[in-house]
């Protein structure tokens, strides 16, 4: 079983935290989901989409995929994932068109699954997965976001994109479309493989080279996600913040 530390906070300028994060070690599962700011009832749909998550795990079992090899495997966890996803993202849709207090809610979402030796990433909007292995931090996921989609275009350097002032307006959520299209991600899994899910807060205030400064120390988990969260506020905690951190042993 993997190890793995968490930690959320509400950072120094917002109101309501509307993170949630999701540790499922039976299942080898994580997840971070960040309530879409400006929206209604963020703090709703962050919680609605890992708790749909975790009832989708309960009701459709993810060890049939037990019986396959390779490529049938990856591709059978792809389409389970992708199932969890879409059923989630309609659930959050008509909770809204329900209820009017709910309104417009949505969420981004982030999930790693580590099954045996290959890492499986999902994600929608732009809570974050990265992977510190042998000294190097890579960003395994890719922002859903306006300023994102400029880069990938050549009009907007990476430099300019942090400093953007429609940095955080985001392209892809889940609640907003009848239909979800997250990314999916496969990677080889190696021992001493650290992974990190955060929300914007984290990524959004901290350079990757201080990030991977503080996963780079000591060995409980719980601690360096205190430091990243610690670390966040003290560059101005302009968001809410949440980090899991887990270790594949």
């Amino acid at each position: 079983m993997a190890h793995f530390g968490f930690r959320t906070d509400i950072g120094n300028k917002r109101q309501k935290n509307e993170d949630a994060l999701l540790v499922l070690p039976k299942y080898n599962i994580y997840a971070v989901a960040d309530g879409v700011g400006g929206l209604s009832s963020g703090e709703i749909a962050s919680r609605k989409a890992l708790g749909g998550i975790e009832n989708f795990l309960s009701q459709n079992p993810l060890h049939a995929a037990d019986t396959l090899e390779g490529k049938y495997r990856a591709n059978w966890i792809s389409g389970y994932f992708a199932r969890a996803f879409q059923k989630i993202n309609g659930d959050i849709l008509s909770t809204s068109e329900d209820d009017p207090a709910t309104a417009g809610m949505a969420t981004t979402a982030v999930l790693c699954y580590l099954d045996v030796e290959s890492l499986y990433i999902i994600n929608i909007g732009d809570s974050r997965a990265y992977i510190l292995r042998e000294g190097e931090l890579t960003q395994l996921t890719e922002d859903h976001t306006y300023v994102q989609d400029l880069v990938k275009g050549g009009s907007l350097s990476e430099a300019d994109a942090k400093t953007h002032p429609q940095k955080n307006m985001i392209t892809r959520a889940l609640g907003v479309e009848k239909y979800v299209e997250p990314d999916f991600y496969r990677y080889d899994l190696q021992p001493k493989d650290r992974i990190l899910l955060c929300s914007d807060g984290l990524h959004g205030e901290v350079p990757d080279e201080e990030i991977q400064s503080i996963l780079e120390k000591g060995k409980d988990l719980n601690d360096i996600c205190r430091e990243l969260v610690d670390a966040a506020n003290g560059a101005g905690g302009n968001d809410n913040i949440t980090v899991v951190v887990v270790d594949n042993n």
